[in-house]
């Protein structure tokens, strides 16, 4: 399905003064998600639709894809796109990231999210290799997004999943395949150490594909 999107640009009084934000409009799986990156507070990235958000959201839509009782976590989720429509597909889910983008998030899934399900969504802060270990090792699903291009992080990110995972967690990423920034040997060589991981779908135009990652079993040859 071709995902319809409509931008527009509007100004908020915050602490007296003009915020500019963007808002963008997506529909996917029979929902229209308002999403609004916050430029004013000088999030820079974070505050940004990636294309590969959008690529996975498709991938939900495409594969008809229910989250429901699924316990989940995203994992820089920026302005929240891919975590809040996993909610709307039935997940509990735990959108995370640094402390000071959890304003943006919690702005979006006040938006998107009806208030009788919103006790299915959490936001909270997820310094990487900080206070990875007061999160559990017991989410169904991991979800990820443009989130591999720092090389610097590429050992906090293993350590993240590793312990965020158990072996029957399916972990999503979907990757901007960037080769000055490192994407392919994370995903065919870092992330191998611990994990079995395939391309589940790829967009070959936009240098993007999604992998499917689980645990490795212990002691399995």
């Amino acid at each position: 399905m071709q995902t319809q999107q409509e931008n527009k640009y509007f100004s908020s009084s915050d602490s007296k003064e003009d915020s500019k934000k963007l808002e963008s409009r997506y529909q996917f799986c029979g929902h229209t998600l308002r999403i609004t990156g916050d430029s004013s507070n000088n999030l820079g990235i974070p505050a940004i639709i990636w294309e590969a958000g959008l690529v996975l959201c498709r991938f939900f839509e495409k594969e008809n894809i229910s989250f429901s009782g699924k316990k989940m976590i995203e994992l820089r989720s920026g302005t929240g796109i891919v975590g809040i429509l996993a909610i709307l597909l039935g997940g509990d889910v735990t959108l995370t990231d640094k402390p000071e983008v959890l304003n943006q998030i919690e702005r979006n899934v006040a938006n998107n999210v009806p208030s009788s399900i919103i006790q299915r969504s959490k936001v909270s802060a997820l310094s990487w290799g900080e206070n990875h270990d007061q999160f559990p090792s017991d989410y169904d699903i991991i979800l990820g997004s443009d989130i591999v291009y720092k090389k610097r992080e590429f050992h906090l990110l293993q350590k993240n999943l590793q312990h965020l995972s158990n072996q029957n967690t399916i972990i999503y990423i979907c990757s901007k395949m960037r080769e000055h920034m490192g994407a392919m040997n994370f995903h065919e060589q870092i992330i191998a150490q611990h994990f079995n991981s395939e391309i589940v779908h790829s967009i070959p135009e936009k240098g993007i594909n999604l992998y499917k990652v689980t645990k490795k079993v212990t002691g399995a040859y």
